[in-house]
Order: C-alpha cells, then sequence, then structure tokens
C-alpha cells in the first residue's frame, strides 16, 4: 500500500521526531492555556472575606477584641510554647520570638527586636499560627498572645489593654530603622 521512499523524511529520523515532539507539545500547552487546566472552583466573595485578614501598621484591618499579656500568657502556654518555649526562647527548628538583639553578631532577630510594626505579629499570628491549625485562635486569644509576645520584650506592661486603638500606638523598638514605601507610586 504505502512504501518508504529513499531521501523521504522518515520518523526514524531523530530531528523529524524531536520536531513532533516539540510541536505537540506546543499544541498541547497553548489548549491548557486557553481552556485552564480544569483545578479547583472560582472562589467567591463570602469565601475571600475568610482570607482577607490583612492588618495595616495603622491598624486599618484590626478586628473587635482586646486582651491583655497576662491573658496571654495562658494561651500562649497552651498554645504556642510547645514550638517557641515557655518565655519564647524558641526550640529546635523555631526560632526564639523573644529577646534579641540586633546589635549582636550575628544579629538575632525576634518579634521585638527587629519587627518595625506591633500590628505585623498580630497580623502573622492570626492568619498563621498556630501552624498545625492557622487562623483557629479567636481574635481575642491573638489580642492576648500578641500583648503577651510584646510583654516578653517588655514593650509592654502585663495589665496593658491591646485593642485596635491601642496596638497601632505602640513603638516598637526597631520602628526607626524600615523606610515606609507603602504609600509610594
Amino acid at each position: 500500500m504505502f512504501t518508504h521512499k529513499p531521501g523521504s523524511r522518515s520518523l526514524k529520523n531523530p530531528r523529524t521526531l524531536l520536531a513532533l515532539t516539540v510541536s505537540g507539545l506546543l499544541l498541547g500547552s497553548a489548549v491548557m492555556a486557553a481552556e485552564g487546566p480544569g483545578l479547583g472552583k472560582p472562589i467567591t466573595e463570602a469565601q475571600l472575606q475568610g482570607w482577607d485578614l490583612i492588618v495595616a501598621p495603622d491598624g486599618t484591618g484590626l478586628p473587635e477584641g482586646s486582651g491583655t499579656a497576662a491573658q496571654g500568657q495562658a494561651v500562649y502556654e497552651q498554645k504556642c510554647a510547645a514550638c517557641h518555649g515557655m518565655q519564647g526562647e524558641g526550640t529546635a527548628g523555631v526560632p526564639a520570638l523573644a529577646g534579641g538583639s540586633l546589635t549582636a553578631t550575628p544579629p538575632v532577630m525576634t518579634a521585638g527586636s527587629y519587627w518595625p510594626h506591633a500590628s505585623t505579629i498580630f497580623d502573622y499570628v492570626r492568619r498563621a499560627m498556630p501552624p498545625l491549625a492557622p487562623k483557629s485562635l479567636t481574635d481575642t486569644e491573638v489580642y492576648e498572645v500578641t500583648a503577651y509576645v510584646l510583654h516578653l520584650h517588655g514593650i509592654v506592661e502585663r495589665d496593658f489593654v491591646l485593642d485596635s486603638t491601642s496596638l497601632p500606638q505602640v513603638q516598637m523598638p526597631n520602628a526607626g530603622n524600615f523606610i515606609d514605601r507603602s504609600q509610594v507610586q
């Protein structure tokens, strides 16, 4: 029926085989890009609200609630100390939260010695802690734990009430060593 002509292109020719393979991959990629991989499903605005928890340095995005370091110590001991140590000293493979010094060699960067805004601690704890159950702490527990971590650094007193009004006013020791480019266009 069909016979091979000498000198004609053949699938046995490595260059022809490579060209056909690349062409097929490119065509397949173009089809997938146009249609998408077919994974997941679109998220609704209501679902997004549960994840859109960003807290700005000025306090924008802070929820209702409040807490003190005295209250936060109990929450910390129950939900944080296993990884971060009883006094925030850290454990094997988990960084310290307390202490720290930027003048040490090498610098020991902790929540109180490095971060420029107390809202960063709140924001991080609220969204990412504890690591095996992120977003499981109530807003009140996050205020309490944040107050406790700040207290471990001597930044707030044990009975200082941390809430959406007072948290943005907390002065962090390293705040002056950052350049705020959030408003740069």
